[in-house]
C-alpha cells in the first residue's frame, strides 16, 4: 500500500512538472504572437522558430532567399517570424528603411541578441545598450572627422604597401580573404591602439576568425559550439587588450598625458584620458570591450568589400581595365615613393562606383535588429512594444525597381546622383548609420590602388563562385587566385 501510495506520489510530481513545464513554454513561445493584427508570417519550430531557416540560408551562399520568399509569400512590407528565441517583424523596402531610420529612439532603440550581451559583457552595465551605444559614439567623431581621415590616407598606404611586399610580392598565388583581413585588421590596430607590430597582430588573428563567426549564432554554450568558441575567443583576445591598456596607462603616467597622446593620439588613449558627463571614467574592461567591438569592425566590414571587389575584377575583365586605368593616372602624377594622399582618393571616382556596386550585390552588414520601445502600427500592422524589428539590406539591393536588372554587375548605377534614398544601405542609415563609413571608403580605395597597379589576377577555382555568410560574407574557398606582375609597379 506505501509502495502504490509513493508511485502516486512520483506520477503527481511528474504530472506537475510537465504541466508547468508546457505552461512556461505555451506562454513562453505563444503569448508573443498573440496579439491580433500581427504581420503575416511564421513562426517556426517552438523555441527555435525559423533560426536555423535564417542562418542556413546565408551558410548556403544565399541569404536573400529568406527575406525574399517570405516577402512574396507573406507581405512585400513587414512580415513576421521567430529568430534567435525573439519574436521579430521583418521591416522590407525603402519606406521601412525610412520608418526604422527616422525612428530610432523615438519608437525603436537598438538591439543585440543574447549572443552579443554575453560575449560582451560591459555592454548592459552603466544604463544598458543604448546609453553604451551613445557614448561610443561621442568617442568616435574626431577621429573619424575630415581632417583626422585626411591623416589616416598616408597610414594606410604604408600599411598596404608592406602588406603587399611582404604577404603578395613573389608569389603565384595566395588566397584573398585571409590576406584582406590581414590588411584592414593592420590597419585597425594601428590607428585604434598603436600596435603594428606584426607578430602580436597575428596572435589576434585565429582568436578573431573565430570570435566573428560566433558572435551572431544560436546561444549555446557547450564546448565545440560556435558560440561557446566565439566566447572562449573574446576572453582570449579581451586579455590581449587589457594588457596593451595597463602598458599605456604606464606609458601615459610616464610621460605624461599631453606628451604621450601627441605620440600616440589613438581611440585606446582618448578613452583612458576623457570622462563622460558625470566625471567617470571606463573601467579596464568596458574600454576592452569597445575596442573589440571597434576591431571587429574595423577587421570584417571593408575586408569583406575588398575580398568580393578582387573576386569581381578577376570576372569582369573590362571592369579590371577601367580600374586600372583609373589608378595609374593617379599613380603617374605622383613622385617615386610619394605616399598617397586625400586629393588622390577624391580621384578614384570609378574606382568606387565599382566597390558599391559590390557591396549593392554582397552587402558586408546584411542588416541589423531594433527593438520597439512603443506598440506602433506599421503597413496597418500592429507590432507590440517589446519585439525585435529587423531591417535588411537585400529586400531594396536586389528590387528591380530601384536597381533595374538586379543580377547585373553595373557600378554607373552610382554616377550622379545615385540609387533612390534608402534604397542603398549596405552601411545602415540615420542616427545608427555606421560612423566608420567614411574610413572603410579609403581603406578599401587605397587596397584597390596598390593592387591593380602591381597585378593582374585569375581565379584560381573558375567555377567557384559560392559566397557564405556566417554571418558576415566570404568566398566558400577564401578566393584562391593567380597573380601576373606588371613590370612596372610605380
Amino acid at each position: 500500500m506505501e509502495l502504490i501510495s509513493l508511485y502516486l506520489l512520483l506520477l503527481l510530481i511528474l504530472l506537475f512538472i510537465f504541466s508547468f513545464t508546457f505552461s512556461l513554454f505555451y506562454h513562453l513561445h505563444k503569448s508573443p504572437f498573440s496579439a491580433t493584427n500581427l504581420p503575416p508570417g511564421a513562426t517556426g519550430l517552438p523555441l527555435l522558430g525559423e533560426s536555423l531557416q535564417f542562418l542556413s540560408s546565408g551558410w548556403n551562399g544565399n541569404p536573400q532567399s529568406f527575406i525574399l520568399e517570405r516577402m512574396s509569400k507573406f507581405s512585400p512590407e513587414c512580415f513576421k517570424t521567430n529568430i534567435l528565441g525573439q519574436p521579430v517583424a521583418v521591416f522590407c523596402g525603402t519606406a521601412a528603411n525610412k520608418f526604422l531610420f527616422s525612428n530610432e529612439n523615438k519608437l525603436v532603440t537598438a538591439w543585440w541578441p543574447e549572443s552579443v550581451k554575453k560575449i560582451f559583457p560591459s555592454t548592459m552595465q552603466r544604463g544598458g545598450q543604448k546609453e553604451e551605444s551613445k557614448r561610443l559614439r561621442k568617442l568616435l567623431p574626431q577621429f573619424l572627422k575630415p581632417e583626422a581621415l585626411q591623416k589616416y590616407v598616408g597610414v594606410m598606404d604604408a600599411i598596404a604597401q608592406r602588406h603587399f611586399a611582404s604577404c603578395w610580392e613573389n608569389k603565384e598565388e595566395v588566397t584573398v580573404d585571409s590576406l584582406a583581413k590581414r590588411y584592414t585588421f593592420w590597419v585597425a590596430c594601428k590607428l585604434f591602439v598603436s600596435v603594428e607590430d606584426p607578430d602580436q597582430i597575428a596572435s589576434f588573428a585565429n582568436p578573431f576568425e573565430l570570435l566573428a563567426s560566433g558572435i551572431i549564432s544560436v546561444p549555446i554554450d557547450l564546448p565545440g559550439t560556435p558560440f561557446n568558441r566565439a566566447i572562449k575567443a573574446a576572453d582570449l583576445i579581451r586579455k590581449k587588450l587589457r594588457e596593451i591598456i595597463r602598458q599605456r596607462k604606464i606609458d601615459l603616467a610616464t610621460a605624461g598625458a599631453g606628451a604621450a597622446l601627441q605620440q600616440q593620439a589613438d581611440i585606446l588613449s582618448h578613452m583612458l584620458t576623457v570622462c563622460d558627463e558625470e566625471g567617470q571614467y571606463m573601467n579596464d574592461l568596458e574600454i576592452a570591450d569597445k575596442i573589440l567591438g571597434l576591431l571587429i569592425g574595423g577587421h570584417d566590414t571593408a575586408s569583406v568589400a575588398i575580398t568580393c571587389v578582387v573576386k569581381y575584377l578577376a570576372e569582369l575583365p573590362h571592369v579590371y581595365d577601367l580600374v586600372y586605368s583609373e589608378q595609374m593616372m593617379i599613380a603617374a602624377a605622383k613622385a617615386e615613393g610619394e605616399a598617397l594622399n586625400w586629393d588622390d582618393i577624391q580621384k578614384m571616382k570609378y574606382s568606387w562606383n565599382v566597390a558599391c556596386e559590390v557591396m549593392r550585390l554582397v552587402p558586408p552588414l546584411q542588416g541589423a535588429f531594433r527593438e520597439a520601445i512603443h506598440d506602433f502600427t506599421y503597413a496597418g500592422f500592429f507590432i507590440p512594444k517589446g519585439w525585435k524589428l529587423y531591417w535588411n539590406a537585400h529586400s531594396t539591393h536586389r528590387d528591380p525597381q530601384y536597381f533595374p536588372e538586379p543580377e547585373k554587375f553595373n557600378p554607373s548605377r552610382f554616377e550622379g546622383n545615385g540609387p533612390a534614398p534608402y534604397s542603398y544601405v549596405p552601411f545602415g542609415g540615420g542616427p545608427r548609420m555606421c560612423p566608420g563609413k567614411e574610413y572603410a571608403r579609403l581603406e578599401i580605395l587605397v587596397f584597390i590602388h596598390n593592387i591593380v597597379r602591381r597585378f593582374k589576377w585569375e581565379k584560381v577555382l573558375p567555377a567557384e563562385d559560392k559566397i557564405i555568410f556566417n554571418p558576415m560574407p566570404a568566398p566558400a574557398n577564401g578566393l584562391p587566385i593567380r597573380l601576373t606582375p606588371h613590370h612596372d609597379p610605380r
